[in-house]
């Protein structure tokens, strides 16, 4: 709509100068156009707003309907929910935090206290101090050579191609400036991943992409190479995703610039379906490997694995292979179900892979089990926009948070759910060159790091209320839940939870029996 814009705009003064000089009357026609022309022109030159800048004048309407609020703002969001991954009040924190808006409330608690599912934490009456700056996780086990010191909060897969290369720029600018990670997503490693300086985490997939031969194999070389830059700073092997677990990626076609197709090593604007599994492994013991392999040629930098919690024998069989060989991963990524992608079948999507509470609960559970959860660090993602989100994932066991949809939503994503037709209104999700002009990456780079200020600002902010020093300190029982119109419960009473060393013992809790016994180092399937 630039384009087109300015081509209305020249067409518009030569038609009315070609009728002025047939009567001057239509000199009157200049007081119409011209406040018209210099809003749309203001629009198109700004810099804070990518859907203005997009489309000048039309973009007004969004932000119009936006500052009628609360009804009508309320009613034109919550009737066009159906499929939208956040609701009103997500999409709203995330603005408001990474704008610098005010994100207090008049009027006390915006939601039922009283409605089943509302969820809230124990306070103390004696409320702590957290020093947000703080809370880092040092990720990497007793072997690793190169720890990193994580921020609790970092951004989540998201490939170059998947998104535009202004949404990469600003994405890892936002975290260089706020000194937290952005994961690369399975696309690979792009010069602008590289180019603003931010910490990256490598995510490699099953298409190995950046480190791959001719054949889509992997190229240990290649990797080693990749591996060894300065701003890479871990390797997450990623075995599946939760928005479509046991399906491989999908790159439409229409995105597969020649630039892309470079750096992934595939044909232009041919759509790229990474395998739905890995070629260079094929067992339990294999992958653990495998990833031994990955850390010794990467220096010892810190090593994991990513996956959407499916089969319980097959995470058993994963951990059994660990024992057995005496190798961990540094980490272990959790992806809930819930967890967002930019091309997925809808079956995928809504039926398949656990959502992330429940998925953190049992890994932490089997880990737990065969008592080496102290070795390992549990990322978790799906669908995290806020302080509270983070404190639940974190009660229940995991060290770090990765969040894509909201970071996405700081560079302005408006959720048009367009991301896989290539043309993302906000400039986000899209390689048309002019729709990705319209973000303007040093803008959008304060966003990104204002929100995760705010956000674990946020955090530590509930922590100090809760009276304590530290997220390794919090509880299930911490976590509150209405169950019913006159029952509440804590997470401890909801949930069950394993006793260390469980399966080591023989006291194998009667839930995960089958699990454990069909659990097999040689194979994925179990019993064979």
């Amino acid at each position: 709509m630039r384009k087109e814009f300015v081509f209305f705009s020249f067409f518009a003064v030569m038609t009315l100068l070609g009728l002025t000089y047939v009567d001057s009357k239509f000199i009157y026609g200049f007081y119409f156009i011209l406040p018209i022309l210099i809003f749309g022109f203001y629009d198109y030159f700004q810099k804070k707003h990518a859907i203005k800048r997009n489309f000048p004048l039309l973009g007004r309407f969004r932000y119009l309907l936006e500052s009628i609020r609360p009804e009508i703002q309320q009613y034109f969001i919550e009737s066009n929910t159906d499929g939208r991954p956040f609701t009103r009040e997500q999409r709203s924190l995330v603005y408001q935090r990474a704008k610098n808006n005010v994100d207090t409330l008049p009027f006390g608690t915006q939601k039922n206290v009283y409605d089943v599912g509302y969820e809230w934490v124990k306070h103390s009456v004696k409320p702590t101090k957290v020093n947000s700056e703080l809370l880092r996780v040092k990720i990497g086990g007793e072997n690793c050579k190169q720890p990193y010191d994580a921020s609790i909060f970092n951004i989540a897969a998201m490939s170059f191609g998947s998104l535009s290369k202004n949404a990469v720029l600003a994405l890892n600018a936002g975290a260089k400036v706020g000194n937290f990670a952005h994961n690369t997503g399975e696309g690979g490693v792009s010069p602008y991943h590289i180019k603003p300086g931010g910490d990256l985490i490598w995510q490699i997939g099953t298409g190995y992409f950046g480190c791959r031969d001719s054949e889509g194999k992997f190229d240990g070389d290649k990797f080693a190479k990749q591996a060894s830059l300065e701003n890479i700073k871990m390797i997450e092997l990623k075995l599946s995703q939760g928005a479509k677990p046991g399906h491989g990626g999908i790159l439409p076609g229409a995105k597969v610039t020649p630039e892309i197709a470079e750096i992934r090593g595939v044909k232009p604007y041919e759509t790229v379906y990474s395998p739905p599994y890995h070629t260079a492994f094929n067992t339990p013991l294999e992958l653990i490997k495998f990833i031994k392999t990955l850390q010794d040629l990467s220096g010892g930098k810190p090593v994991g694995f990513k996956l959407c919690l499916g089969k319980f024998h097959e995470f058993m069989s994963i951990c059994k292979a660990m024992i057995e060989l005496d190798v961990y991963p540094d980490f272990i990524c959790i992806d809930g179900g819930e967890g967002g992608t930019g091309a997925a079948p809808l079956e995928f999507s809504n039926h398949i892979g656990a959502p992330v509470l429940d998925s953190l609960l049992i890994v932490n559970n089997i880990l737990n089990g065969f008592n080496i959860r102290d070795k390992v660090t549990i990322i978790a993602a799906g669908k995290v926009s806020s302080g509270f989100g983070m404190l639940k994932l974190l009660a229940l066991g995991a060290d770090v948070i990765y969040s894509a949809r909201a970071m996405m939503m700081a560079i302005g994503c408006i959720q048009a759910l367009r991301c896989n037709n290539n043309d993302c209104p906000a400039g986000v999700a899209t390689q048309d060159r002019h729709l990705t002009e319209g973000l303007v990456v040093k803008e959008k780079e304060k966003r990104v790091a204002q929100f995760h200020k705010e956000t674990v600002y946020s955090l530590a902010h509930i922590l100090g209320a809760m009276g304590l020093v530290s997220p390794a300190e919090l509880r299930p029982w911490h976590i509150m839940r209405r169950v019913s119109a006159y029952e509440v419960k804590n997470y401890m009473e909801l949930f069950s939870f394993m006793p260390k060393g469980a399966f080591l013992s023989g006291e194998v809790p009667k839930k995960y029996i089958n699990a454990f016994e069909a659990a097999n180092v040689n194979s994925f399937r179990g019993y064979e």
